[in-house]
């Protein structure tokens, strides 16, 4: 396959901003967009809600109105962030947007931008942040074929990318559904209610946070051993470790106190929000919880984990975490106050009725997981393959 020059294969339209302390600029009818509003965009066409210029705001800058099948390509903060639009929009300073002339397609247009876009990062040039200028940007040699085999290449991988895209969704879909099953089971406020510290095994240590200050040094921690398990690694509902730190064994025999084991409770004691909540899974080593982080071990006779974990997780948590959380560098609250949060509490049967519905979900989320993890890999093996000239 040849490739040409990106200038040749449309207009290159750079976009404006009109000056932000005019209030008689903005709020009118016509889309403008950033690079922001595309952050979280997943598509091929961009179909959101920007905000708005008024004419006087249009023409008070070099802003240009794009028409629908424009590509929308983010030169700075990032570079990378690409779209076709749906409807005739205009842009801030930081696209260089294609207008495509009749040698090339929209979509395939597209797509070879995304697999050109590592490229095209490597081009950035700045001090303060990368940017692609619009000399650069139109010097980008596009891997290039006549139209009937721009749109084959096209189609193929519209429908590969659609794939990934319902994959995905389905993914998200699975990933609400205990907190639905919760509130569907247990929004019920009849049941009697225990504080929280009476939910914990009877003995000592079972509802704690990591160790204080002298207690773990920074200096203690190693790259192999016992795991150290940071806030980071707790999500809603689902814990997966993302830290690289570790102690000696004969550290963690000394803060044995402050251990996690498979089954017990872990909770974000900071955080935005504070208070999320996520079971040790049995596939981890015992680890040892730091200070911000929360351990629970529950007493099965009286709660499953999983119902902990799903309560945490809930509003009706949430309402409750409200009334001791304390503003500081992040929303906190205190391990004593939290030990005093009240619990309802159904008859164990529900609770493993919910149980079992949680552990069924996360079978198929692994699934789900496997199978967006095999779509994308076709979506990136197609675009190696359509545009590696």
């Amino acid at each position: 396959m040849q490739t040409v020059p990106l200038c040749e294969l449309g207009e290159v339209v750079s976009g404006s901003t009109p000056k932000t302390g005019v209030p008689e600029f903005w709020d009118g009818d016509i889309p403008w967009i950033t690079p922001a509003d595309l952050s979280n965009h997943d598509g091929i066409y961009f179909h959101g809600s920007p905000k708005k210029i008024s004419k006087a705001g249009f023409e008070s800058c070099s802003t240009a109105m794009l028409p629908p099948g424009s590509i929308l390509f983010s030169s700075r903060a990032p570079i990378g962030h690409c779209a076709l639009t749906a409807y005739p929009v205009c842009t801030n300073q930081g696209f260089k947007n294609i207008v495509p002339n009749k040698r090339l397609d929209p979509v395939y247009g597209y797509f070879a931008l995304k697999f050109l876009t590592p490229t095209i990062v490597a081009m950035g040039r700045g001090a303060t942040f990368a940017e692609i200028n619009k000399q650069l940007f139109e010097s980008v040699q596009v891997p290039y074929c006549d139209l009937p085999e721009q749109r084959r290449i096209a189609r193929r991988l519209e429908q590969a990318d659609r794939l990934c895209r319902t994959r995905r969704y389905a993914h998200e879909l699975t990933d609400t559904f205990p907190t639905a099953a919760f509130l569907e089971l247990f929004a019920d406020s009849s049941f009697p209610r225990m504080a929280l510290e009476e939910l914990a095994m009877n003995e000592r240590n079972s509802l704690v946070n990591g160790p204080f200050g002298s207690d773990l040094l920074t200096s203690e921690l190693t790259d192999s051993g016992v795991p150290v398990i940071y806030i980071r690694d707790i999500s809603s509902g689902r814990y997966e470790r993302n830290s690289s730190v570790f102690v000696t064994p004969a550290k963690a025999a000394e803060l044995k106190f402050c251990n996690a084991k498979p089954g017990d409770v872990l909770v974000a004691k900071v955080g935005d929000p504070p208070g999320i909540a996520a079971i040790y899974p049995a596939t981890e080593p015992e680890g040892i919880v730091t200070q911000d982080v929360i351990r629970i071990r529950p007493n099965t006779d009286l709660v499953s984990a999983f119902y902990l974990q799903g309560f945490l997780n809930s509003r009706l948590a949430y309402q409750e975490m409200t009334k001791i959380m304390v503003e500081g560098t992040r929303l906190r609250f205190s391990l004593g106050q939290f030990k005093e949060i009240s619990v309802p509490l159904p008859p164990l049967p529900l609770q493993q009725k919910f149980a079992g519905m949680v552990e069924r979900v996360e079978c198929l989320r692994a699934v789900q997981q496997e199978a967006l993890r095999q779509a994308e890999h076709l979506f990136a093996s197609l675009l190696h393959r359509a545009f590696n000239a």
